[in-house]
């Protein structure tokens, strides 16, 4: 109840405007339940709010139900029965309200925080944390409560306030005003009994303090102590890799509070963590996982099957009227479909696998956000911009920076890290970074596709100053190649430019790729188009963007001229012949 989070904020939002004309139309099904559900959980009896509670949760999961709850200010209803005095009542409150933030949009949540669903969160969150903490509990009071009733509860409400805080400046105030980190911190620190709710604890606080400096000064070397026990927690299974990743999410996006003396070390453990995570091969897990998950439902089958038969055995042998030809054929056959359907719904596998793939996934989006959030200000690109050419390809190609105007200007010691963690050889064969590049590019979101070319030019970039590295850089070229010259938008195509300039500046691996992929006759081929594509896309897109453009414009002139004095280097003279 109220812990789906498989299909959050879909893709069509809930309109205010379009509401009572949504729940008029026609007979709506969903109304009637509304307001009798709605009704009860106003009832004196515990049980049947409980059973209100829950059976809201479950109708609030389909978007289509929404509208009529909100009509009915669903909101105003189950926040205070967040404080109800009966814990299975909370939990059930909290659980709807979950699914109301997580199916509803951004604008449910924005309402719901309006309607003030932050005063009964917070006092939740902070009485569960209390309630958590057994050194503050007389022995009476601890077997009085029920701790893992408690610990339930308080994941549904941190789920919750994860939620609106995603989608609301106004719960991120509020957090950081009634000092919730507190509360967080201290369910993070059930990491070692409870990780599911430290896994929860942590995606509320990394979202929480992504661009929030307000909440820096309430960080503390206390509160910097957790988190680093959490990083440095020893189990290994998928969920401890989830959640060591999503910690060492948040310390990056606290790094403004660590000394400058101990920023190149906690880099450097940060990167090591997503270094470990990306190592493991996803695909032999699903299958080694898959193999698991058969192997114990083949062994509860056979014990399932022994006791039916050992049952029918007995019943045989106590009643002499049955003949052995007449024994009642055992209800389980091996093979027969309909077993598996009994089974209790375990998913233990699917779960592991699921928290690996999140695990990388969040690495992947954090190393991107690690590369690109040191991005030249607008006047030192207007500077680069207007510096003698001359100076220009000496500054940025001789120096082995590797770097053309590009944005992909890494701090020493994130460069360092990178490279000390290697991270761009985990886990990635040719065949895995073709398959990424492909599914990115399937998408119909422009930042998707930008998104992936940026991995590709971050990872390509660090690759080409290792060895042995020209195959994949092939490939990397290849793609990015098909990118810039047949995708519809120009904002997209142009970072794939940008991309090509950062993997191929530099090295000798990225001169053997670039020479074997024919890099430079491609883009002097694609330069007039790419002009003419701009010339006519001028009114499609933002002053911004065009002027991004035109530097990826100078850029290709500039990169295309680098190449060709590449090509008259006795080295490469050498290598053709």
């Amino acid at each position: 109840m109220g812990k789906s989070r498989g299909r959050r904020f879909r893709q069509v939002p809930f309109s205010p405007a379009g509401l009572e004309q949504r729940c008029h139309e026609g007979d709506d099904p969903d109304e009637e339940p509304a307001a009798e559900l709605l009704e009860k959980v106003q009832h004196p009896s515990a049980e049947v709010r409980e059973y209100a509670c829950a059976s809201i949760s479950k109708l609030l999961q389909e978007q289509q139900a929404i509208p009529a709850f909100l009509q009915r200010d669903v909101v105003r209803c189950l926040g205070p029965l967040l404080m109800d005095y009966s814990l299975a009542v909370r939990e059930t409150a909290a659980g709807a309200l979950r699914n109301l933030s997580a199916c509803g949009g951004f604008e449910v949540c924005d309402d719901m925080v309006s309607k003030d669903i932050m005063t009964p969160l917070v006092a939740l969150l902070k009485e569960c944390s209390t309630g958590l903490d057994a050194n503050q509990l007389s022995p009476e009071k601890r077997i009085e409560m029920d701790k893992n009733y408690i610990e339930d509860i308080a994941n549904e409400a941190i789920n919750l306030l994860w939620n609106v805080c995603e989608c609301s400046s106004t719960a991120v105030h509020i957090f950081n005003k009634e000092g919730c980190l507190e509360a967080v911190l201290l369910y993070m620190k059930k990491f070692s009994t409870n990780v599911d709710l430290a896994i929860s604890a942590a995606n509320c606080l990394q979202a929480v303090t992504e661009d929030n400096p307000d909440l820096l000064y309430s960080f503390n070397a206390s509160s910097q102590q957790v988190l680093e026990t959490v990083m440095l927690c020893p189990e290994s299974t998928m969920k401890h890799i989830l959640l060591r990743t999503l910690t060492a999410g948040i310390i990056w996006n606290i790094k403004g509070t660590i000394p400058p003396g101990s920023l190149g070390s906690m880099i450097n453990a940060i990167l090591k963590i997503f270094s470990e995570s990306l190592a493991i091969d996803a695909g032999e897990t699903i299958i080694r996982m898959k193999e698991a998950e058969k192997n114990r439902l083949k062994l509860a089958v056979e014990g399932e099957t022994e006791e039916n038969m050992s049952d029918v055995t007995e019943n045989c042998v106590l009643s002499e009227d049955y003949d052995l030809e007449e024994m009642p054929k055992g209800k389980v056959k091996k093979g027969e479909n309909d077993i598996f359907d009994f089974l209790p719904p375990d998913q233990r596998e699917l779960k592991e696998v699921t928290a690996l793939l999140m695990a990388q996934q969040t690495a992947l989006e954090i190393i991107v956000n690690m590369c690109c959030s040191e991005d030249p200000s607008d006047d030192e690109w207007e500077e680069l911009s207007s510096s003698d050419e001359s100076d220009f390809m000496e500054n940025s190609y001789n120096d082995g920076s590797g770097l053309l105007m590009s944005p992909l200007c890494l701090s020493d010691e994130v460069n360092s890290a990178f490279l000390n963690n290697l991270i761009p050889k985990k886990s990635v064969t040719p065949e895995q970074l073709w398959t990424l590049c492909e599914a990115g590019m399937n998408s119909s979101s422009a930042s998707v596709k930008v998104n992936i070319v940026s991995i590709l030019g971050i990872s390509g970039s660090i690759l080409a100053k290792g060895q042995d590295t020209a195959e994949k850089l092939k490939v990397i070229g290849k793609f990015l190649l098909e990118v810039a010259m047949k995708e519809s938008s120009l904002v997209v195509a142009g970072e794939a430019l940008d991309a090509l300039f950062d993997v191929f500046a530099d090295g000798k691996e990225a001169e053997k790729a670039a020479v074997e992929i024919r890099l430079l006759p491609a883009l002097k081929e694609f330069q007039p188009v790419f002009k003419m594509r701009m010339r006519k896309g001028k009114g499609k897109y933002s002053t911004d963007q065009l002027c991004v453009l035109d530097n990826v414009k100078m850029n290709l002139r500039r990169f295309i001229a680098y190449q060709e004095t590449l090509g008259k280097s006795p080295t490469c003279n050498n290598e053709e012949l």
